[in-house]
């Protein structure tokens, strides 16, 4: 479909507008090519890393590296670069997808591949000069050299910009001299090549450069740090000693560094929700397979009703994980493709997509991440006594998914960020906000309607209660926004209240999308399960909804304004017909046990 032949909605407004199934891409719409990638990605990873997953766990840092050469040999870290400096120039979905299916192996080798392709290598070819780009993107897409991203300090976590690293520019003002220090750098190790942001002066922002590895040029490595999961993964400390770098290796302009840190983060969130994808895939799949061989009282324990319950959430969550991950990618591509149809050149065209996404890249980054988290936990739960041993691969998968709520800004940062740039999307007048929450507010005050609805159509009460609960997200925000105004940002546990609401809307309807359009080409029967399961997640964010709704509410309303909030939260999550939620998950349960895998 041609991207003028649908409304692409702006980031956002998926709150505000109703989005049609036929408009949203869905993993059944991989092209042929997507299909082949797809399938030589998952070829390699089976080959190169899951027949090795004990070197990984034994901190074995050499054949890390040697796996990531052998990804370069095979074109995976060039998908996103463009042809002009040596890569596959392949789409937005194409370059998620590979993301998807090669980082199920280990935690090691997703770290050190995402870091590489994502912030080792993106800033240079959506901020670099064109000398820039000719000079270094060529050998990182081929894996001839590795990239590193040299941003957290000791004394800056979550707040990027407040770096103590200097740059200092020298008498002849040929060079910046960079003095600092610099921890928890991926692919620290073995790369060629880091990003590196630095002050200069007393500027306000920090500013971006591209720095060579070189010992004699001032720089040190601290020890491998010794880390929960991810062992395989490279991670040192960076010491920069009067570090000298040519003028003419500086990113973008001076004081840019914030924006290009911000701007890589985005396309790292959403590409993280893709890298927890295929390990869910893969945690269910060893799950089921055990349950359906062990037995207890002489029965499988696939059989019974309190692992078929685990079973169909790690699937349903899985399968919701991707409808939403694969429908924003292609938002991202397609927006892309309007600004390049515009004039844009591909890096502004890039970094504009990816940036309208921004909020949705969060809300990826949150729920995929403790998908993924309570998946892992879920299979050494299934597994008993013997998830617990390292002689199966529960207990590593559970320790490798425990940093994906960390990395690309913590999960509690990217709550706050995602409520906190629609309402500044809002005020800008990208996403109309107030009118809406404005007509929910009438509505509360007029009479409810005690009509019956007509719900006999597939998804119509489904599609009601994503309309209803988006009213709920209009209630809270609109009427904490109004009350507190700018001083919003200081109340953070009713902005993580807010972002629940809005995540859960995101991925309940992402879901019900995905599954109505192919409903719809496949028919009704084809598609039961997959009915089930968007049902299901609709169920389980509705109570979700409704738990931070009432703890938004009573934390900023009181008297008449509380009550009528609360009547209507309780209005808007109630179901006419509610779904049979056990007869939900052992079919679902029933359906991956009878594949003996994850199966959608």
């Amino acid at each position: 479909m041609n991207t003028i032949d649908k409304e692409l909605l702006r980031g956002g407004q998926f709150l505000v507008k109703e989005s049609k199934c036929e408009d949203i891409f869905t993993p059944e719409d991989f092209s042929e090519e997507q299909q082949m990638m797809k399938e030589a990605v998952m070829e390699f990873n089976e080959r190169e890393i899951i027949a090795h997953r004990d070197r990984f766990e034994k901190k074995d840092y050499a054949f890390t590296e040697a796996c990531m050469r052998k990804a370069g040999d095979l074109g995976f870290l060039g998908v996103a670069v463009p042809e002009a400096y040596g890569g596959l120039e392949m789409g937005f979905v194409s370059t998620m997808l590979v993301c998807d299916y090669i980082s199920s192996g280990t935690g090691s080798f997703s770290t050190a591949f995402g870091a590489h392709t994502g912030i080792g290598t993106m800033p240079i070819t959506l901020y670099g000069t064109d000398e820039q780009k000719q000079k270094y993107v060529p050998q990182l897409a081929s894996g001839e050299w590795f990239g590193a991203y040299c941003l957290t300090e000791p004394g800056a976590g979550s707040d990027a910009n407040s770096g103590k690293t200097t740059a200092s520019l020298t008498e002849d003002g040929k060079h910046f001299k960079i003095n600092g220090q610099k921890m928890w750098i991926s692919n620290a190790g073995f790369c060629k090549l880091f990003i590196v942001f630095a002050r200069i002066e007393n500027d306000k922002n920090i500013t971006g450069f591209i720095v060579e590895n070189d010992t004699k040029n001032g720089i040190t490595l601290g020890e491998e740090e010794h880390k929960l999961g991810i062992r395989a993964s490279s991670t040192r400390q960076v010491f920069f000693n009067d570090t000298m770098v040519p003028v003419d290796n500086m990113l973008a302009g001076r004081g840019e560094g914030f924006k290009i840190a911000m701007n890589a983060l985005n396309v790292g969130r959403i590409k993280l929700a893709a890298a927890c994808l295929d390990s869910q895939r893969r945690i269910l799949t060893t799950a089921v397979q055990y349950a359906t061989e062990r037995k207890q009282f002489k029965t499988p324990i696939a059989d019974f009703g309190a692992i078929k319950s685990k079973i169909a959430e790690m699937a349903t969550n899985t399968y919701a994980g991707e409808s939403a991950s694969y429908r924003a990618a292609k938002n991202i591509e397609d927006r892309i493709a309007l600004r390049i149809e515009a004039g844009n050149t591909h890096q502004e065209a890039e970094l504009k997509g990816v940036e309208e996404y921004a909020i949705e890249c969060s809300i990826l980054k949150v729920a995929v991440s403790e998908d993924v988290q309570n998946c892992a936990d879920e299979g050494i739960q299934i597994f008993g006594g013997m998830g617990f041993s390292e002689d199966t691969p529960m207990e590593a998968a559970w320790r490798d998914a425990r940093i994906a709520r960390i990395y690309e800004g913590t999960n509690e940062i990217n709550r706050m960020l995602s409520v906190g740039m629609l309402v500044k999307k809002a005020m800008k007048g990208h996403v109309d906000l107030l009118g809406p929450a404005m007509s929910v507010s009438d509505e509360l005050m007029g009479i409810p309607s005690f009509d019956t609805p007509d719900y006999s159509k597939l998804f119509s009460e489904e599609k009601e209660m994503i309309s209803r609960l988006k009213k709920v997200f209009l209630m809270v925000a609109g009427s904490a926004v109004q009350k507190f105004g700018p001083q919003l940002e200081q109340h953070q546990q009713l902005l993580m209240a807010a972002s629940n609401i809005l995540i859960e809307i995101y991925m309940a309807e992402s879901t019900l999308l995905r599954t109505e359009k192919n409903v719809k080409r496949f028919g009704e029967k084809e598609q039961e399960t997959h009915i089930h399961m968007a049902q299901l997640y609709l169920f389980n964010a509705v109570e979700i909804i409704k738990k931070n709704g009432i703890e938004g509410i009573v934390s900023f309303a009181e008297g008449d304004e509380q009550r009528m909030m609360l009547m209507g939260l309780k209005r808007f999550t109630k179901y006419v017909n509610y779904p049979n939620v056990v007869h939900l998950r052992n079919a679902i349960a029933s359906k991956v046990t009878t594949e003996n895998k994850y199966c959608f």
